[in-house]
């Protein structure tokens, strides 16, 4: 499966097909509404928690069966089944994609692949839980205040130092995760070398209750060693200045052992910064940045909501896993979703897609998005090494709930382009607060909030599905020359996304769901989703431009007349 070329999808008689409706292609969402009462409840699919409503996507039986032909053509299912199997489908770097292993029950009856699940000569079971089982250790001697600081009081704040994966992931589950946070503990989450970043996460911390998270597989990342070494000498300066540690090689590293700990691979480089190796917390090369948040780089959040939480969102991860598995790709979710985004791609023009959460706990989730779907699936070769033959790669964004509507829904509303939009909402909220006074109108005394915010969430699909006519717009009386501005064309694209609560098991569901998403993706466009080369060259020209920066005049001398212009004018800037 993996040494063979990707399958060229515009060759199949399935995307062939395709084309052919997309020639002249004049979506009616109304009139199929109306034609077809049962259309909602065709549309409309169960992947574990989540009620997932396709119908007022631009699809036909016609167009969805020609999408699935072109799934079964590309080999999405056998690809998947490569994956959980261990196979090397990340050609470039030769290896494994196991994320779906760090999700794998401990009892491993009926499991597939079934236990023992030996990969490389590794059985990756035992490795999983055997971490999983010492990061709930330590998160247990923290929660309960075994753990304490140098001068032995109980950890408050917990601060994860990472990048990319080792960041986007972790704030995003901790942020929606929030009401399953033990009291008397926080996270903070630095990432950006700007020391602004850093400064301001740590400026009104006590020194002796805060515990630093370094999350860097290899140890060596230059934006998270460098916020860490920040922090470090925070710790320093702070606990000196309280009294608590003399200026001494002894104390200071007596402070580290205390206030730090890693979640790394590199040992020596974790010791050689003073972290007790046995305090640090390990992956594998088989778990790419973007898929990691359900491995030890979610320590922080375990901390924060407990092993039993975590349990349950480790299991919504898995109840996904298993639908994309053993569900028929004609009801898969995930399946259709991402065949759905090829149709608007590769055939309606679609450049961007939204992800729109009207629960405020998810306010990260577009954001942690864009790199598990554009650093997935950003790419302009094969896995074969050959050229693509189609557009790949959305643009996603998005933004929470009635936030966006008072900033971007015009675009999506009435703007010129296509812009699939997902809504994710939640029946049960974790505060269902009433307005107690109501606003003297539409807002009644003792209104159930919650409701209002979905009736927004409900109101916002039928709008872009439906739209508003000419005629319409007359018939409630506007003026003639204001009716143009006033229509709404209808047939923009959404997808309903409703769970019963936002619960671990939940996030970890909706997670899984995208993971998934994107794999499809992949697999018809015949790309190497889990593979990332494209963020190297701005790495490494970076190393070689930082001594200019500093002011070495032959490496600024070296630079093309763009770039040595701009670093000389910030250099007298900074002067």
């Amino acid at each position: 499966m993996t040494e063979s070329a990707p399958v060229d999808p515009t060759q199949t008689p399935g995307w062939q097909k395709l084309e052919g409706v997309a020639d002249g292609f004049a979506p009616d969402l109304r009139a199929w509404f109306d034609a077809d009462p049962q259309r909602a409840e065709r549309y409309t699919f169960e992947a574990a928690d989540l009620t997932v409503d396709l119908s007022k996507n631009l699809v036909t039986e016609e167009i969805l069966g020609a999408l699935i032909e072109v799934a079964k053509s590309a080999g999405v299912a056998e690809r998947y089944q490569a994956m959980i199997s261990g196979e090397h489908i990340n050609v470039t770097e030769d290896r494994a994609v196991l994320h779906t292993a760090l999700r794998r029950p401990k009892d491993s009856a009926g499991l597939v692949p079934p236990a023992p699940f030996v990969v490389d000569g590794e059985n990756v079971d035992d490795e999983v839980h055997a971490t999983l089982d010492k990061v709930y250790a330590f998160a247990d001697k923290i929660r309960s205040g075994e753990w304490t600081g140098v001068t032995g009081k109980r950890i408050e704040t917990v601060v994860n130092i990472g990048i990319g994966g080792s960041d986007l992931g972790p704030v995003m589950v901790y942020e929606a995760l929030k009401p399953y946070v033990q009291p008397g503990l926080e996270a903070r989450f630095v990432s950006n070398i700007d020391p602004a970043d850093v400064f301001e996460k740590t400026a009104d911390l006590d020194p002796e209750t805060t515990l630093f998270i370094v999350a860097s597989k290899t140890f060596g990342t230059l934006e998270t060693l460098t916020n860490a070494r920040l922090a470090r000498e925070w710790l320093w300066a702070k606990l000196a200045e309280a009294g608590a540690i003399d200026d001494t090689d002894e104390a200071r590293s007596g402070a580290v052992a205390k206030h730090f700990v890693a979640v790394s691979t590199a040992l020596d480089k974790v010791a050689a910064f003073g972290i007790d190796p046995e305090n640090a917390f390990g992956f594998w090369d088989w778990v790419g940045g973007r898929y990691s948040v359900d491995s030890a780089i979610g320590t922080s959040v375990v901390i924060a909501v407990g092993r039993e939480n975590w349990q349950s969102f480790l299991a919504g991860f898995h109840a996904i896993d298993e639908h994309m598995r053993t569900t028929p790709l004609e009801k898969n979710v995930p399946v259709l979703m991402g065949l759905l985004n090829v149709w608007y791609t590769n055939f309606l023009g679609a450049q961007s897609h939204a992800v729109l959460p009207y629960t405020q706990y998810l306010h990260r989730f577009p954001a942690y998005l864009q790199q598990l779907t554009m650093e997935s699936n950003g790419k302009s070769v094969r896995w074969d090494g050959s050229a693509v033959v189609t557009d790949t790669g959305e643009i996603f964004w998005g933004e929470p709930g009635t936030n966006g509507q008072h900033a971007f829904y015009q675009l999506i509303h009435q703007g010129t382009r296509i812009i699939p939009a997902d809504f994710i909402a939640v029946a049960n909220p974790a505060h269902p607060l009433k307005d107690g006074t109501g606003d003297g109108g539409a807002v009644q005394p003792g209104a159930d909030v919650h409701a209002l915010f979905m009736a927004n969430y409900f109101a916002q699909t039928k709008a872009l599905a439906f739209g508003k006519t000419a005629d319409e717009v007359r018939a409630e009386g506007t003026k003639e020359s204001v009716v143009p501005a006033r229509v709404f064309s209808g047939n923009r694209p959404t997808t309903s996304i409703l769970a019963p609560a936002l619960t671990p098991s939940v996030v970890g569901q909706l997670i899984a769901l995208y993971e998934h998403i994107v794999f499809t993706e992949g697999t018809i466009w015949g790309i190497d989703s889990f593979d990332q080369w494209g963020v190297e060259l701005g790495k490494q020209l970076a190393l070689q431009i930082a001594p200019a920066v500093d002011g070495d005049s032959a490496a600024l001398e070296s630079q093309d007349s763009s770039t040595k212009a701009l670093i000389a004018r910030y250099l007298e800037l900074r002067k």
